[in-house]
């Protein structure tokens, strides 16, 4: 199965309308309080380092690029053109590279998988507001990627951080600038139950090795000057040896 079309059509529209500047997208937190605090958790817990990366969900490859500073070969995918387009754009040395991939049709996962064999895979933020119906073909995706020897890091918004989005969308004033594009373009942040990550590896076979919390940083600031951060859960996954 392919993404449901509404999925498709809202991320080409949020990307299609993003500013190509940093920072200007919610989420594009700077790599030092994101990618780089990932990568000291699911670095020394890779079986095998060397293998090509996957960004899976790259978005406009700003944690991509730093990714490729850390590991031989890095691939930015994205199921969004307009995303691809703005990672191209933001990356002209070429340190990654970029392209565009349903991560929920199976035979581009599998094509992608003869191509490089065996991967690492990073996705940060992006069961979490797919359609429920994607939610077990993207978990697929990451174990036809991984393989045997490659592992999966996966960082989600937990469930707590559905009230918090909730109470910044209703509050009197509208919408934070940087949040009010998420919603308008109908994705819905936040919406996948904790204990449904585990499952979702677990039934596409793989096993969760390890597991823990992180405050996920947005580029977003309340009203008071506070940025706003949002509880988050990390997982890595693979196959046990």
């Amino acid at each position: 199965m392919s993404v449901t079309s509404r999925y498709r059509h809202a991320w080409e529209g949020f990307w299609r309308e993003a500013p190509d500047e940093q920072g200007a997208v919610f989420w594009d937190a700077e790599p030092g309080v994101t990618a780089a605090v990932h990568v000291a958790l699911f670095e020394p817990r890779l079986t095998d380092p060397g293998l090509p990366m996957v960004d899976l969900g790259c978005g406009n490859g700003t944690q991509t690029r730093f990714l490729a500073q850390r590991f031989p070969r890095v691939l930015g995918v994205d199921i969004a053109e307009a995303a691809v387009k703005h990672a191209r754009h933001a990356d002209p040395a070429g340190q990654a590279h970029y392209r565009l991939l349903d991560g929920a049709e199976k035979s581009e996962v599998e094509a992608l998988h003869a191509e490089l064999g065996e991967a690492n895979v990073y996705m940060r933020g992006v069961l979490h507001q797919c359609e429920p119906d994607d939610r077990q073909p993207m978990a697929d995706a990451i174990a036809t990627l991984v393989g045997s020897r490659g592992r999966a890091f996966l960082v989600e918004l937990s469930e707590a951080a559905g009230p918090i989005l909730g109470g910044l969308a209703q509050s009197p004033s509208g919408p934070p600038a940087k949040l009010a594009p998420v919603f308008r373009h109908g994705i819905a942040p936040g919406e996948v139950a904790d204990d449904a990550i585990p499952e979702y590896l677990r039934t596409a076979g793989l096993t969760v090795l390890a597991s823990g919390q992180l405050p996920l940083t947005t580029t977003e600031f309340t009203p008071d000057g506070e940025r706003i951060v949002l509880p988050s859960t990390w997982l890595l996954a693979g196959r046990e040896s």
